[in-house]
């Protein structure tokens, strides 16, 4: 990995938990249930994929990867007739905006993390990847906290979308993703259930992946499922690097400071470990290098 690689995935560490806090925190939750969305899953998916529009649920299932067809068609494309997409916009861009108020009074200093992230967001490149396509074609917030939890969103989903084909690359998306991160760092029995998968769909995951060799017979992961992994997280720092190219070590050292407070006041709204596999914000002030941050996913 490149030395830029690394300090790319270092500051996704501390833009995912200013996005993801639209998933977390009782504001967020709160924010949906204010325009009928009452059940989690019903703000899950109708609040991130209304970027997309009025999707159905076939290709939020493609897009997202990893989640039972069943789970999304509970709520897509039912939910569209209850409510607009623009008022689900407005109730997830509400709803964070107020999480991180709660969380970072000082809004002199949120704009200037908008500012920065910004920057990054709009140099975003979208061929093949939907998800960063629709957020970074939503019109720019002029509140700050609405703008900074946009502009994460976006880079954060650039970097999902460029997860997701690196994925498919390596022949491990979907449930597959699912089943090997589960023998590494995150809790089989809560992830199934979670992401709506049955156990004998599970069971057979575990089969097919101990018949190609990434699995041992004991359900643990192999060396060859440890590089599919690792492939996976490598190529997603390749893929994820355009948005900083061009911009040198001090300015993603001065980006990373005026974030990081921001992403460790964020943190607090998250379990860890957690279920999307965030690990802790880097610290770039204790760790100018990034060297504590995994190059991928590990145990903890």
């Amino acid at each position: 990995m490149s030395e830029l690689d690394h300090r790319v995935r270092a500051l996704w560490t501390l833009f995912e938990p200013i996005h993801a806090v639209t998933y977390f925190s009782p504001e967020a939750r709160e924010a949906f249930a204010d325009i009928g969305l009452i059940r989690y899953w019903d703000g899950y998916f109708a609040g991130r994929a209304a970027p997309l529009g009025a999707v159905t649920a076939a290709p939020v299932v493609a897009i997202f990867s990893g989640f039972a067809p069943f789970l999304v068609e509970r709520v897509l494309p039912a939910v569209w007739s209850t409510v607009t997409v623009d008022r689900v916009l407005d109730a997830r861009s509400r709803g964070a905006a107020a999480t991180l108020r709660n969380l970072v009074p000082d809004e002199r200093s949120v704009t200037e993390a908008a500012d920065a992230l910004a920057q990054a967001a709009v140099r975003v490149d979208t061929i093949g990847r939907p998800l960063a396509a629709a957020n970074s074609a939503l019109p720019v917030e002029s509140d700050p906290y609405r703008r900074l939890w946009q502009a994460a969103a976006t880079l954060r989903e650039h970097r999902g979308d460029s997860h997701v084909i690196a994925l498919v690359e390596g022949g491990i998306a979907g449930i597959s993703t699912l089943v090997l991160r589960s023998a590494v760092d995150i809790d089989a029995t809560s992830v199934r259930k979670a992401r709506g998968w049955t156990e004998e769909q599970w069971a057979a995951e575990v089969e097919e992946l101990a018949a190609r060799g990434l699995l041992t017979g004991q359900g643990e992961i192999s060396e060859k499922g440890r590089a599919a992994l690792d492939r996976a997280e490598h190529v997603t720092n390749q893929l994820a690097v355009l948005p900083w190219n061009g911009v040198t070590d001090d300015e993603i050292a001065g980006v990373a400071r005026t974030i990081a407070p921001i992403a460790r006041a964020c943190q607090t709204v998250f379990p860890f470990p957690n279920l999307i596999g965030m690990p802790r914000p880097w610290d770039p002030n204790l760790d100018p290098n990034a060297s504590s941050v995994p190059t991928s996913p590990r145990a903890s």
